[in-house]
């Protein structure tokens, strides 16, 4: 859903009985453009037909993978090539997951398509994703091959030093299955996808949804650039430092730089970038405005890094659906990435509106 019909749709809700000239006087646009987008939102299932009946409450769409993360963690200095005393856990990930799993826990109604095997552990991400909130009805439980590992190891600051998955599974999910959503899919107030989809599902996507609000986790350097043929449909896209580069093909020497490395994307249709750069913040490039945001101090010592950027990707949906500015949902999307990395697992289960809130306040009060 555009902004724009976002905009018409939250007129029709305060006032069924607007007039169509009405809107176009209260936006500033002709009413053939808002009769256009009426039909738009009748198409997609928000309204039905005259009298503008509602659809359900606006909820995010999120695609791609679901899998089970196995995290090594040395009790020392990571030594290579030998054995290191440590702990070994296991817990839900997948970049897709793990953002819906943030995006529930700070309240959103959000729905996962993903797949999963018929196995124990399938049936565990399953479990968990209820659970935890997520609306798990769209995602499928597959024979044909096993749910999704994820495996890797930290050094002794909780940082990631390798990491290796197994994601076979993914190759389900192309574009006739994600055919049977699209009904789905077009009532969402934004998709969210992750490019651990295949490239077929992901130009199916951007190409179905290219007038629509779309948010791209780039994953890793590897998966990133299947994202660059399709560009011109993203609205939102968070990769790292080393992914955008990646994509882009160019190098960003030092921060100076950045502004140069988001011109390229932006002149590829790019809406809004954030480029996540570890412990230094986020590079931010949008509506005119860049710039570098501080991560907030957090008292508590960094235990798993590996679900900061996921936590944050999803602090930046949720500040869309509120429609806050730019800079208030950078300061939110850092605020729950610093609450994620906090804790062992990948997703912080004590993650919520009111904690990430309140590492806000804490910073402002500093």
């Amino acid at each position: 859903m555009t902004k724009r019909e976002q905009q018409i749709l939250a007129l029709l809700q305060a006032d069924p009985l607007s007039s169509q000239q009405e809107i176009a006087r209260t936006l500033g646009i002709s009413r053939s453009a808002v009769a256009g987008h009426i039909m738009n939102l009748t198409t997609k299932g928000a309204i039905k037909g005259r009298g503008y009946v509602f659809s359900d409450a606006p909820f995010i769409a999120v695609i791609g993978g679901a899998n089970v993360d196995i995290v090594g963690s040395p009790l020392k200095r990571l030594r290579m090539n030998d054995s290191n005393p440590g702990t070994v856990s296991t817990s839900p990930g997948g970049v897709a997951r793990n953002i819906a799993e943030n995006l529930a826990r700070l309240g959103s109604d959000c729905r996962l398509i993903s797949a999963v095997g018929n196995d124990r552990y399938g049936q565990m991400l399953l479990q968990q994703g209820r659970e935890a909130g997520i609306d798990m009805r769209h995602v499928a439980t597959l024979q044909s091959a096993p749910t999704s590992t994820y495996m890797s190891i930290l050094d002794h600051s909780g940082d990631m030093h390798v990491g290796i998955s197994d994601m076979t599974i993914m190759n389900a999910l192309g574009p006739d299955h994600l055919r049977t959503h699209e009904a789905l899919l077009k009532q969402a107030a934004l998709i969210v996808v992750d490019t651990n989809l295949a490239e077929n599902a992901l130009a199916w996507l951007t190409d179905t949804f290219a007038d629509g609000v779309l948010f791209v986790d780039t994953v890793s350097t590897t998966k990133a650039i299947k994202i660059r043929p399709y560009l011109h449909a993203v609205h939102t896209l968070k990769p790292g430092l080393t992914e955008a580069e990646a994509i882009a093909g160019m190098k960003a020497k030092s921060v100076r730089q950045l502004p140069r490395l988001a011109d390229w994307f932006h002149a590829k249709g790019v809406r809004r970038l954030f480029i996540t750069l570890g412990d230094k913040g986020v590079f931010y490039s949008a509506d005119d405005q860049q710039g570098i945001a501080k991560p907030p101090v957090n008292p508590d010592r960094m235990r798993n890094a590996g679900g900061a950027g996921d936590a944050f990707l999803a602090g930046l949906a949720y500040s869309w659906t509120k429609d806050w500015s730019l800079e208030k949902s950078v300061q939110f999307g850092l605020a729950a990435a610093s609450k994620a990395l906090s804790h062992m697992m990948t997703n912080n289960p004590a993650l919520s509106l009111a904690t990430v809130n309140r590492i806000i306040e804490n910073q402002h009060a500093d």
